[in-house]
């Protein structure tokens, strides 16, 4: 018998494969038991030159998942789920050493995906089928990654904008209420201007590190933007949020003091808003006090507590 792919297919097994480096090859008969398999089989404990008689795919699952391996199998090489042209996934925790017990049920599980795509003779009669099997574990721990690049920023390693909106909005839910402090490094432009990005740069990732060393257990600190830190002050008082934040920018100064005329002079600024109303109100607040406070010339906590009142600053 002679295998029979269309152009189409063949060309996208054949860029699937260059894509998925580490996947498992697999052709196994109208039967379901594998002819073949690529070398790298071998790296979940399956050896074919130890076998005798050709292994079934459902020696690859583990007892708990033979059944609907075995189903999903006999579903394929019938040929009634390739009518819609779709390649169907699935999941199954792979057993450890043919030949030897399988782990138990309860046993930590190494998952793997399996798809398959007939293959057809002359006469156009399912004669086997090719598989992929890809690890999922891999392919959790990808989009693992790419969801926390989402809501990491990869200078500072704080949450980003968009986690903190998330946090504020369940703070607002939770009706805590509490305040939130906005911060800034005090002539960041200026700085950038004279000694450049990579100095900015350590100057913006130490202000983070610092404010981590600040900030106690069961507040929520992340990075605004490029520039700016916001801090959630849950069930605190006006004058409690307003003591904290200048404490924080006093010791930020003492720790910046320099006797090089070389070194910038670093000082921050914050503004104070509650949490009410929405997210979008609360952060329009405080970025309106942390302009009142910049404005000041810096070093200076500004507040912006009562809805559609004049914020109004301290110097520290």
């Amino acid at each position: 018998m002679q295998m029979r792919m269309s152009l189409a297919e063949g060309a996208a097994l054949h860029g699937l494969l260059e894509e998925t480096t580490g996947d498992i090859v697999v052709r196994v008969d109208r039967d379901g038991f594998i002819e073949s398999a690529s070398a790298n089989l071998c790296e979940i404990g399956y050896d074919l030159s130890q076998w005798l008689l050709k292994p079934h795919l459902t020696d690859l699952a583990q007892l708990d998942h033979v059944a609907v391996l075995k189903d999903h199998v006999a579903l394929v090489l019938s040929g009634r789920n390739d009518e819609s042209g779709t390649v169907d996934w699935l999941e199954f925790p792979v057993g450890r050493n043919i030949g030897e017990d399988r782990p138990p049920t309860g046993a930590h599980k190494i998952w793997y995906a399996l798809s398959l795509r007939v293959i057809t003779d002359d006469e156009g009669e399912v004669s086997g089928a090719l598989g992929l099997l890809r690890s999922v574990e891999r392919m959790r721990a990808l989009e693992c990654e790419i969801y926390s690049r989402a809501l990491i920023d990869p200078l500072t390693g704080l949450a980003n904008r968009h986690a903190f909106c998330a946090t504020l909005r369940r703070q607002l839910a939770s009706g805590q209420g509490g305040a939130m402090a906005l911060f800034e490094v005090d002539r960041m432009r200026a700085v950038f201007m004279q000694y450049g990005q990579r100095t900015a740069d350590e100057i913006i990732w130490g202000f983070a590190k610092f404010l981590e060393t600040m900030v106690p257990d069961g507040y929520e600190l992340a990075q605004f933007d490029g520039e700016r830190f916001c801090v959630i002050l849950p069930g605190l008082s006006r004058r409690a949020s307003r003591k904290w934040t200048q404490d924080v920018l006093q010791t930020f100064a003492s720790l910046t003091l320099t006797t090089s005329s070389r070194a910038p002079r670093l000082s921050a600024s914050a503004g104070l808003a509650l949490i009410e109303n929405s997210v979008d109100w609360t952060l329009r607040q405080a970025e309106l006090a942390l302009v009142l406070a910049r404005a000041g010339g810096g070093m200076q906590v500004a507040e912006c507590f009562q809805p559609g009142a004049t914020p109004t600053r301290a110097s520290l």
